[in-house]
């Protein structure tokens, strides 16, 4: 495990969690010069796409499901990305994986899982009704 995610739990519909992703162990310090992604699994389904980050910081992209809710952010030297959660429901009741890549255009997307070298161990969110 190279990443460590962070910030799940129990929540109410309605409400927020700020998830965050920190390079863990020796394989590197910083996301600098890598782009992170944060993807999800809910039970009996294929873990997917939530929310990314270019290389470069300069692009960002957001599953259709959660756009307008979810911001993903890094501080100015990349040693977090965070994904704040606002206005949660129950069908984002997921584990929630954060992913980092060398690979791609610098300004560009990686929203496929093979594109990604590097996985945290997920961290639980449970958004009740």
């Amino acid at each position: 495990v190279q990443l460590q995610a962070s910030g799940g739990g129990l929540v109410q519909a309605g409400g927020s969690l700020r998830l965050s992703c920190e390079p863990s162990g020796l394989t590197f310090r910083s996301f600098s010069d890598y782009g992170v992604g944060w993807f999800r699994q809910a039970p009996g389904k294929e873990r997917e796409f939530v929310a990314g980050m270019s290389r470069s910081t300069r692009a960002y992209s957001y599953a259709d499901s959660v756009k307008g809710r979810f911001t993903i952010s890094t501080d100015a030297a990349k040693s977090t990305v965070n994904l704040q959660m606002n206005r949660l429901n129950p069908e984002d009741t997921a584990v929630y994986y954060c992913a980092a890549t060398a690979r791609g255009p610098y300004n560009s997307i990686n929203k496929r899982l093979v594109d990604y070298q590097f996985w945290g161990q997920g961290t639980l969110v449970t958004v009740s009704s």
